[in-house]
């Protein structure tokens, strides 16, 4: 009989509390409410009550001081004549890319200068659009595939200076 009581959980007329129910009871509790304080002090619910708002404060001012304005300004645009390049292909049917591009610059000062490198651009584009398939150029995919490695291209010869971006205007494939 003494062996029945004690697998039942009563031993000489004491409950033993099991692993199971001390977790249940009081640990998992516990968890929960530092949870919950983690969460809501994390929210900032708690910054009024404990002072954070002054701090916050003197961080969001110092950072407004040393940051630059994210305000985006325009630059300068120069039109890359019209191109027409025949595209690689396996069949005997040419397909040729008309092209209209527009480069973007950093200021109006630097037209002049990209000028000066327009004949070398112009080849750099030259010889990687020669080497394009049709199927390469599907699909958005595609077109932004050309657009960065035409930025890249020309970022590379003209070299001290820097294109912000290629805008395409007109691409055709015929």
């Amino acid at each position: 009989m003494a062996e029945a009581e004690a697998v039942d959980g009563v031993e000489d007329g004491k409950k033993k509390v099991g692993g199971k129910k001390l977790v249940l009871f009081i640990v998992l509790p516990l968890l929960i409410l530092a949870g919950a304080g983690v969460g809501v002090y994390m929210s900032g619910l708690l910054d009024p009550l404990i002072g954070g708002d002054q701090a916050m404060e003197a961080d969001g001012e110092a950072e407004e001081e040393e940051a630059e304005p994210l305000v985006a300004t325009p630059g300068a645009y120069l039109e890359v004549p019209e191109m027409l390049v025949s595209l690689r292909s396996s069949g005997r049917k040419q397909q040729v890319l008309k092209l209209q591009i527009n480069l973007e610059l950093e200021s109006a000062e630097d037209l002049a200068t990209i000028e000066g490198f327009m004949p070398k651009i112009r080849d750099n584009f030259q010889v990687f659009l020669r080497e394009l398939r049709v199927e390469e150029l599907e699909g958005s995919q595609g077109i932004y595939r050309v657009k960065e490695e035409m930025l890249a291209r020309v970022n590379e010869a003209a070299h001290p200076m820097k294109v912000r971006d290629v805008l395409i205007s007109e691409f055709i494939i015929q």
